[in-house]
C-alpha cells in the first residue's frame, strides 16, 4: 500500500493542492444543498443525513472519496454564520485570510509547548499578545481557547493572589462561565448582584462589597452575552477601588470595539481592570479558537509557572530557549495567534475598524426597522450589535414556537433572550456582507412565521 502524502515537508504543498480543490468543490455543493442558513427538517433529519453519507466510518479498505463525501455532509448540514439570516450566536462568519493563515497552522502542526517546536510562532506570540494587551490597557496576555477558558484563568489567577478565602461578586447578567469557575476552583459560594436594567448595578455592588467579608474579586462585563449591554466600567472600577477589590473585566463580546474610533469610548475604564477577557472569534472575525486573557501585573502569571524536564528544563531556559508552559494551562497548543497576526496586518486599525462599524450599523438599521413596524415590538436600542426584539402580544410560548419553527425550516438562526423575564427573539450580528434588505426579509419571515 503506497503511504499517503504530509501536509509538511517537500511535498506537502503539491499534495494539499488537489485536496483543496476538492475541499473548496465539497464547500460549494454543500452550500448549494443546504440552500439557507441552516439544514431544513431538525436534529433527526440531519443525523439521518449524515449516517447515511457516512456509512461505515472505519471501513477495512479507505474511500478515495471519503474527504468530498464528508466535507459536503458537514456543509450541508452545518449553520452557515456567513447566511445574513444566520444570527443567533457570537458565531461569527471567519475572515477567508484568517481561515488560510490557520490552514498553514494546521499543516505545520507546531506545539506551543516548547521552543524546539515552535521557534518562530513562539516570538510571534509574544510578539502579538503583548500588543493586543497594550491595546486594552494591559501589559501581557496569554492565549486561551475563548471567553469561557479565559474567565476561568482569570479566577485562577486571582485565587492564587489573594488566596482561597476570595469571594466572586458579579453581576446578575454576567456569563454562566464565571460562576461556573468559581465552583471549579473550590471558591466560597459567589455573590449575583442585581442587574436591573441589564447591567450592573454599582450601588447594589457597593453593598455587597460593605456587607460580604473579602478578599473580593469583582466580574464586570461588556458585552453581555443575551442583550450586547456594556456594565458602567468607570463607576464599578471606582467601587473596587474603594473597598480594594480585585476587578475581572469579561470583554469577549465588546473586546472588539476597541479597533473602533466610533465605538472604542464604550469601553471607557476597561483599563482599570487586574484582568480581561477578549474573544477575537467573535467580534474580530476568527476561526475558533482565539481567546485571551490581558492582565495588568506581568507577575499575576507567576502561578502559571511550571517545570517539565523534557520541554523546559532549567538549564535550557538558563541558556536562553524561551519558557512556553509558563504561558498556558494547557500543554499541546496550536499557533492559534497565526491567524489573528495575519489578520491584523492584513486589514490594519482601519480595516478592523471598518468591518466593527459595519455590525454596528446593521444593528441600528434592524432596530428602527423593527421600531417602524406595526406588529413588532424591540426591547432597546442596540449597544454593540445585538438586537431584541418580539411579536406584538405575543406570549412566551408563541416566540418559542416561531423561533422553533424557522430553525425546522431552516431558513432564519435566531436566538432567545430572557433580559427582563420575558422571552425575546434574539440577533446577533456579526456579518458586514449582510445586506439592508436581507434585514427586512428577516423581519417578514418572522412575521409569517408568527402563530395567529
Amino acid at each position: 500500500m503506497t503511504l499517503p502524502p504530509l501536509a509538511s515537508g517537500p511535498q506537502g504543498p503539491d499534495a494539499l493542492r488537489p485536496l483543496l480543490d476538492t475541499v473548496l468543490h465539497a464547500l460549494d455543493t454543500g452550500n448549494r444543498a443546504r440552500g439557507g442558513p441552516l439544514p431544513p427538517g431538525g436534529p433527526d433529519t440531519v443525523t439521518a443525513h449524515v449516517h447515511a453519507a457516512v456509512g461505515d466510518i472505519l471501513p477495512d479498505n479507505g474511500d478515495p472519496d471519503a474527504l468530498h463525501t464528508l466535507v459536503h455532509t458537514l456543509v450541508a448540514g452545518s449553520a452557515d454564520p456567513a447566511h445574513p439570516h444566520c444570527a443567533a450566536h457570537l458565531h461569527c462568519p471567519p475572515l477567508a485570510v484568517a481561515t488560510a493563515a490557520d490552514l498553514a497552522a494546521s499543516a505545520l502542526n507546531p506545539s506551543l509547548d516548547s521552543w524546539d517546536q515552535a521557534p518562530a510562532a513562539s516570538a510571534l506570540e509574544a510578539l502579538v499578545t503583548r500588543a493586543l494587551a497594550h491595546e486594552a490597557g494591559m501589559a501581557d496576555a496569554v492565549v486561551t481557547t475563548g471567553g469561557t477558558d479565559a474567565n476561568h484563568l482569570a479566577l485562577l489567577l486571582a485565587r492564587e493572589r489573594h488566596g482561597p478565602a476570595l469571594r466572586l461578586i458579579h453581576g446578575a447578567n454576567a456569563h454562566h462561565s464565571l460562576p461556573r469557575a468559581a465552583w471549579l476552583l473550590g471558591l466560597p459560594d459567589p455573590i449575583a448582584v442585581p442587574a436591573p436594567a441589564g447591567t450592573l448595578d454599582p450601588v447594589a455592588l457597593d453593598e455587597a462589597l460593605s456587607r460580604v467579608p473579602g478578599p473580593h474579586l469583582v466580574a464586570a462585563t461588556a458585552g453581555t452575552t443575551d442583550a450586547g449591554l456594556i456594565d458602567p466600567l468607570p463607576d464599578i472600577a471606582a467601587r473596587c477601588a474603594a473597598h480594594n477589590a480585585r476587578l475581572h473585566i469579561d470583554a469577549a463580546y465588546g473586546g472588539g470595539l476597541l479597533f473602533s474610533d466610533q465605538h472604542r469610548h464604550k469601553l471607557t475604564g476597561l483599563h482599570t481592570a487586574h484582568t480581561i477577557t477578549l474573544d477575537l472569534h467573535k467580534l474580530g472575525w476568527q476561526p475558533v479558537a482565539a481567546g485571551l486573557l490581558a492582565v495588568h501585573d506581568p507577575h499575576d502569571l507567576d502561578p502559571l509557572t511550571h517545570r517539565a524536564d523534557y520541554l523546559n528544563p532549567d538549564d535550557d531556559t538558563e541558556a536562553g530557549l524561551p519558557d512556553l508552559l509558563g504561558r498556558s494551562l494547557r500543554t499541546t497548543r496550536r499557533p492559534d495567534i497565526l491567524k489573528i497576526a495575519v489578520t491584523l496586518k492584513t486589514l490594519g486599525r482601519t480595516g478592523l475598524a471598518t468591518l466593527v462599524d459595519q455590525v454596528c450599523a446593521h444593528a441600528r438599521h434592524l432596530a428602527d426597522l423593527i421600531e417602524q413596524h406595526p406588529h413588532l415590538d424591540l426591547y432597546d436600542r442596540p449597544t454593540i450589535s445585538t438586537v431584541l426584539f418580539r411579536p406584538t402580544n405575543a406570549t412566551d410560548d408563541t416566540v418559542a414556537a416561531l423561533r422553533r419553527n424557522l430553525l425546522t425550516d431552516g431558513r432564519a438562526v435566531l436566538g432567545r433572550a430572557r433580559p427582563d423575564g420575558r422571552l425575546w427573539l434574539k440577533t446577533t450580528l456579526l456579518n458586514p456582507h449582510t445586506r439592508l434588505d436581507d434585514l427586512a426579509t428577516l423581519l417578514k419571515l418572522v412575521e409569517g412565521n408568527t402563530p395567529a
